[in-house]
């Protein structure tokens, strides 16, 4: 499913009225009846008791479309307007007539005690107050509201997003109400899938409000929740060689674990042929917890990293490779710094750098955009402050953006980790990956992810696809490594270890409940 900024949600509506003459009355009707619908199913509607909060813009128009129908089937309902309702035009205007005509209280509220009672005897509430395109920090009585909301323990319906929360960015803009369903309208917006907006939504629904196919899936729409990708049948006939052949050239000394996970992961998400160039003094180890893989032990530098000398022995067995990962655990070591570059330079077969391997070219990001076989990179947000020299707290402010330009200028796909990690790739398009979970917030996740990606490649689907299928069975294994022992303490080690049940799951079709999760929004 696509996902929509603020202003390309504003140019579907204009793009709705003026081309496909959808009134914008008709738009505000399909959306507060949406609304309606959830909290019938929700909640129910007769005789239960509403207080419904409208703000000054549509969002507030939706609300007065809500109050109607909550009305018309059975619902006790107060309606307040925060601001002057002289103020309304247009379908709000409408709708506000409309429902003025009716047997509903209607009020105008300018501080919180006026309506505290109200919200102490209601069944539900409804937030219409804000919407999406809020742009400065709640303040005054708006605040207050918002905080009694919080504190009361009913049931919250927010139309669009929650107010406060930013629709662009997922920000809080000072408070937000924290609803338990969100109904948004059109698309999803950022701001509804970007934490922490999008654990303030609760249950997430769109309802496409009468928008054809052609304009809520528009190819100029570049943002999209990750889409399901189906794994390559495994050829009964295959052996090692036929399910990739991966070199990784990770790891030094004091860096253990990143080479063993990236490397054995490989093979745990059913990649066939893993090789692992690390120092010669960290191989023993690495072969005492991994010895399915193939060591390769390099000559060393003084620190315990690897070696300048290696290059050309390098360079030849990583040409007869389907993909080299290269970077993790692998030392900010001048000289082997100096070696990632001089590899990159040279190497004719597609790339993941991960980590040290990132911060290596930063220096000289030029021999990225000059490399003809695919490049992957998968960075935090720190090492994609590196590659940008844009600050931490600004990417994360504008993710969607910096990744985008970041993507096209150096001809690679990046995955931006994270909480829904983004996959940006050269053409503008990004992904929003859906899977996965904070207790793998933890060393050495990221190394298993190079390893996934690197299978997925191996197994046969292409680049896009192979980035795109790892990057959510990485974050699948960790669902399943949090349900089988808790968020808490969850290791890399227990990512791995659910690997081989991700695919497993996965091939077999995952549950109703993964699936309503991973699909990020219900569809109405």
């Amino acid at each position: 499913m696509k996902i929509s900024n603020v202003t390309e949600m504003r140019n579907l509506d204009r793009t709705a009225i003026e081309t496909y003459g959808i009134k914008e009355e008709l738009l505000m009707e399909n959306a507060g009846d949406a609304v309606y619908f959830v909290i019938l199913n929700a909640l129910g509607i007769k005789r239960k008791r509403f207080v419904v909060f409208c703000g000054m813009g549509n969002n507030g128009g939706d609300g007065f479309v809500i109050a109607r129908k909550l009305h018309s089937n059975g619902g006790i309902v107060k309606v307040f307007i925060l601001g002057d309702p002289k103020k309304y035009r247009g379908a709000a205007k409408l709708n506000l007539d409309i429902l003025k005509s009716l047997p509903v209280e209607i009020r105008e509220v300018r501080d919180e005690p006026s309506v505290h009672m109200d919200i102490t005897h209601s069944d539900a509430i409804v937030d219409a107050i804000l919407g999406t395109g809020l742009e400065r920090e709640v303040k005054g009585f708006y605040r207050d509201i918002i905080h009694t909301i919080n504190q009361s323990g009913k049931t919250v319906f927010s139309a669009d997003i929650p107010s406060g929360v930013s629709g662009d960015t997922g920000e809080v803009m000072g408070i937000s109400v924290k609803a338990d369903y969100t109904v948004t309208f059109g698309l999803p917006k950022l701001g509804n899938l970007i934490f922490p907006g999008h654990d303030l939504c609760g249950e997430l629904v769109v309802t496409h409000i009468s928008f054809p196919p052609e304009l809520y899936d528009s190819n100029d729409l570049k943002v999209s929740i990750t889409p399901h990708i189906s794994l390559p049948a495994r050829d009964a006939n295959a052996h090692k060689g036929s399910m990739g052949q991966v070199l990784f050239i990770s790891g030094a000394s004091g860096y253990l674990g990143a080479p063993y996970f990236s490397a054995l992961s490989f093979l745990k998400a059913g990649g066939g042929y893993s090789r692992l160039a690390a120092p010669e003094s960290i191989t023993p180890f690495i072969a005492g917890k991994g010895s399915e893989i193939v060591l390769l032990p390099q000559k060393q530098t003084e620190s315990g990293s690897i070696a300048l000398e290696n290059k050309d022995v390098l360079l030849d067995l990583a040409n007869q490779m389907d993909m080299v990962v290269m970077g993790p655990g692998l030392s900010l070591d001048a000289e082997t710094q100096g070696l990632v570059r001089a590899l990159v330079k040279e190497l004719e077969v597609p790339l993941l750098l991960d980590g040290d391997g990132i911060t290596a070219v930063c220096s000289d990001l030029q021999i990225l955009k000059a490399r003809g076989p695919a490049t992957v990179l998968t960075p935090h947000l720190g090492e994609m402050a590196r590659i940008t020299g844009v600050d931490a707290q600004k990417i994360d402010h504008d993710s969607i953006e910096i990744l985008q330009r970041t993507s096209e200028a150096l001809q690679a796909t990046i995955v931006l980790k994270g909480a829904h990690s983004l996959v940006g790739l050269p053409d503008a398009r990004v992904f929003m990956n859906m899977s996965g979970n904070s207790g793998m917030a933890t060393a050495g996740s990221g190394d298993v992810l190079t390893g996934v990606i690197a299978a997925m490649f191996g197994l046969g689907l292409d680049l896009e696809d192979a980035v795109l299928k790892g990057v959510f069975l990485h974050g699948f294994s960790g669902d399943l490594a949090a349900e089988a022992k808790g968020a808490d303490g969850m290791t890399a080690q227990d990512i791995l270890e659910h690997l081989p049940l991700a695919l497993k799951k996965d091939r077999e079709g995952l549950s109703a409940d993964f699936t309503r999760r991973y699909e990020g929004v219900r569809i109405i």
